[in-house]
């Protein structure tokens, strides 16, 4: 199958041209994948590759895009919501972020048709795994919502459908991409991935001294709980785990971001920040706290407010920096945790 022109890069667009018969050089390359990124709205400047030579590289190349089934918006915040369709009729679905500097947007990308991770606080596990995305798709959903945006889309987050290192090397190109000056040209620090922790894969992504932000959705440091709660990535013991994330400080000598699904009556006790100073000592973290998502009857409920002080006071006490982050988008089923590619009818 012919490579997309989202997902390849200038070197190796000369590559494939080169060993299709066409001659083409890296700077026309650049020009190629330029002009297919440019946003619609965007004059293109003048011409400096023939037509000729434009005409053959692109006969090379696939232009597929994805449908756009629908898209809500929550009145409540900004946040819009994207149900795609791949060629294969396979649905999957984005959300248009809006940040604190007006203007300014990021993009939460999904990397899989479902998860197979199964975590229970999750619509998207519920699912099971149909497919993993291709990185062009995982591309074209960020320009589809790009090119609709009321100003620029400076960011992008893997938090999506799907567990994004499972499905790593596709992730990991269209992270490349999005960074590429001749792809989106976005901040390396701009792009976030976030995983539940599969521990190989963390130590891969670190070895690789990839230039994304990396996010671990922690959300308990009890065995028995990690096992009902995140069933799939459990079979990794927590000290290898920790050991991994340490590794990855240690590479990158920044802070390590935990996250948090914080839910009442499961994972708010002292305990818990008594077990994450154990496993994380002498390691630089911060607690991203966001509140579960749950819309089913009898699912997880969110933490009183008594609740989330006593832990909030729990982590000031053991000197953890937290930050709790506001999930967005849920009176459209868009916020965390609550993707499952459903119909926008009476969400």
């Amino acid at each position: 199958m012919l490579p997309h022109v989202l997902s390849i890069s200038p070197t190796e667009l000369v590559d494939h041209a080169v060993e299709s018969g066409v001659a083409l050089r890296i700077e026309q390359a650049r020009r190629i994948l330029v002009d297919a990124w440019a946003h619609p709205s965007r004059p293109r400047p003048r011409e400096t590759v023939s037509v000729r030579t434009r005409s053959q590289v692109e006969a090379l190349l696939r232009h597929d895009r994805l449908e756009i089934v629908e898209r809500a918006e929550d009145p409540s915040d900004g946040f819009v919501k994207y149900l795609l369709r791949a060629h294969d009729g396979a649905e999957f679905e984005a959300v248009r972020i809006p940040l604190h500097r007006p203007g300014r947007f990021s993009v939460c990308l999904s990397s899989q048709v479902g998860c197979a991770m199964r975590c229970d606080f999750c619509a998207t596990g519920r699912l099971g795994l149909t497919r993993n995305l291709e990185a062009w798709e995982i591309l074209a959903s960020f320009v589809a919502i790009r090119d609709e945006a009321p100003g620029r889309v400076t960011g992008a987050v893997f938090q999506g459908q799907g567990e994004p290192l499972h499905n790593y090397d596709e992730v990991i190109r269209a992270g490349l991409r999005l960074r590429d000056p001749c792809g989106a040209a976005i901040s390396g620090d701009a792009i976030t991935i976030s995983t539940v922790g599969l521990v190989p894969q963390i130590r891969r992504f670190t070895a690789q001294r990839l230039p994304f932000r990396l996010i671990i959705s922690l959300t308990t440091t009890d065995t028995a709980k990690r096992g009902r709660l995140l069933p799939v990535v459990s079979r990794f013991e927590l000290e290898d785990l920790a050991d991994a994330i340490r590794s990855h400080q240690a590479a990158t000598g920044g802070r390590v971001t935990i996250a948090w699904v914080l839910m009442g009556g499961i994972n708010t006790g002292t305990d818990e920040v008594e077990r994450l100073q154990q496993l994380f000592a002498g390691v630089p973290i911060i607690v991203n706290l966001i509140d579960v998502n749950d819309a089913r009857p009898g699912g997880y409920a969110r933490a009183d407010d008594a609740e989330r002080g006593r832990l909030l006071d729990g982590l000031a006490a053991a000197k953890i920096p937290f930050v709790r982050r506001y999930s967005g988008g849920a009176a459209r089923h868009a916020a965390c945790g609550m993707l499952a590619a459903s119909r926008f009818e009476g969400a």
